[in-house]
């Protein structure tokens, strides 16, 4: 069962299985939202289908009970994101997350060359996972060595991207919207457009909009989840 923001919380059931679309808020984690709706319902097994860095928002697939075996069917799913690249910025972590240095935009920067450089990254390309990531290698986390000032080889992988539109140009802002394949890191396409212009960029807004067919439009956020749940036990404690 997948159970959204018109979904009657009183009548899951955690511990068999549920399938949650959750609207992840900015400055939270993946972990503490799965900590906080594992701690809400009690069920030992709780799970989410793929992280989202910690500036960013949206779906996030959280499983529960029985169907935390299902994992892989969801982490296999296409995903779409929309955000803005920040030109003339870089930083450590591709975002705004990390000090940023700056660089004056080429003054030759046009539409017209931006679209260009958009039509490198679309169909099979390969990228190199970044530093500031959730990866592990060698049982550790990249993001922790990149705190430490540890810098790694990681192997160049290859990925899908099936959309990359530009939705609205506002230099040294870009707006896109993105349809991947699993494993894609949005920070790194946005770092490589920045290097392939000549300026630098970082991701500065992420919003994951969809997980295959799944929409954030039909998600709860987590305070909602929260309450609704909250709700329906009183309500059936009443009864």
């Amino acid at each position: 069962m997948v159970t959204n923001k018109t979904a009657d919380l009183s009548s899951l059931k955690f511990v068999t299985g549920e399938t949650l679309l959750i609207d992840k808020p900015s400055g939270w984690t993946s972990f503490k939202v799965v900590h906080t709706i594992k701690r809400a319902i009690n069920v030992r097994r709780v799970g989410h289908t793929g992280t989202l860095d910690p500036l960013a928002t949206g779906l996030l697939i959280v499983l529960t009970g029985r169907n935390t075996k299902q994992m892989i069917k969801y982490q296999d799913l296409d995903k779409t994101y929309t955000g803005v690249i920040l030109l003339g910025k870089s930083s450590p972590s591709m975002d705004t997350e990390t000090e940023m240095t700056s660089k004056e935009l080429p003054d030759d920067l046009s539409n017209e060359k931006i679209y260009e450089i958009r039509n490198i990254f679309l169909g099979e390309i390969t990228q190199i996972p970044p530093m500031y990531s959730a990866l592990k290698v060698n049982g550790r986390k990249l993001y922790h060595l990149a705190r430490k000032g540890k810098l790694i080889k990681r192997e160049p992988r290859k990925i899908h991207i099936s959309k990359f539109d530009i939705t609205a140009i506002n230099l040294p802002k870009i707006h896109f919207e993105i349809t991947c394949s699993k494993g894609t890191y949005i920070r790194v396409i946005v770092n490589d457009f920045g290097e392939k212009l000549g300026c630098g960029a970082v991701l500065s807004n992420l919003r994951r909009t969809k997980i295959g067919h799944y929409d954030v439009q039909d998600a709860l956020s987590v305070n909602d989840f929260v309450s609704k749940l909250s709700a329906s036990v009183n309500a059936l404690k009443a009864f």
